[in-house]
């Protein structure tokens, strides 16, 4: 669980996003940053009997930094004023680092879990759905799952994550037609921010995200094939 105090801290921070207010409250940024990494390692102690893959792990792997890349954006506030907690065994190196994973995003108003393969490059999204024409039965089979229905109903698929027609290469009357036509392949599930501080909060998190481990395989499986 984070503390109340963290959470406020985010809360302040995205009211003052400047450097000026940072510097003045570095001392509860040290608290919140510990509290965060704290956070972190609890949730691989929970994820990591449950799903493997995810052993060599460590809190650094799964953290980001607070500073927001500001280089390419309109918004040019320093911080980001939410936390997130990234675990997939792409995390741990250069080799391999494009892999499906879980994710835990907590902000005041737009907290969620999610997991999958977000926003893959061209050859890696190339290879994705090509596993998915070829093996559409395996999709279908754990996108109907009771436990990943229960939890996340589906794929997630909306204007801005599907393409208007169909990707090069396919048939128009593919089984798979909806599926084809992402370029993020996630399942999402929103939270109140109010769990976060509960005690049983990684835990019962811990047993949503595990949902997506059969998902994660899937896209996995695609990754590591040398033909696209």
């Amino acid at each position: 669980m984070l503390t109340k105090e963290s959470l406020q801290f985010l809360d302040d921070l995205k009211k003052n996003n400047n450097r000026e207010w940072f510097q003045e409250n570095k001392k509860r940024y040290e608290v919140f940053k510990k509290d965060y990494h704290q956070l972190v390692s609890d949730f691989l102690d929970a994820m990591k009997p449950l799903d493997p893959s995810l052993e060599l792990l460590e809190v650094k792997n799964c953290t980001f930094r607070i500073n927001r890349d500001i280089r390419f954006s309109k918004d040019k506030s320093p911080y980001k004023a939410h936390l997130g907690v990234w675990m997939s065994a792409g995390a741990k190196g250069a080799k391999g680092a494009n892999r499906a994973g879980y994710y835990v995003h907590i902000e005041k108003g737009a907290s969620f879990i999610a997991g999958g393969f977000y926003s893959p490059e061209a050859e890696d999204l190339k290879k994705v759905r090509k596993e998915i024409a070829f093996f559409y039965e395996d999709l279908q089979e754990i996108l109907n799952d009771k436990n990943f229905k229960k939890e996340f109903g589906s794929l997630d698929i909306n204007e801005n994550n599907s393409l208007k027609s169909m990707p090069r290469g396919y048939e128009k009357d593919h089984p798979a037609i909806e599926f084809l036509k992402l370029k993020s392949f996630t399942a999402t599930q929103v939270y109140n921010v109010s769990e976060v501080t509960e005690k049983d909060f990684v835990k019962k998190m811990s047993q949503k995200l595990i949902a997506l481990k059969p998902l994660n395989e899937f896209i996995n499986r695609a990754l590591d094939t040398e033909e696209f």
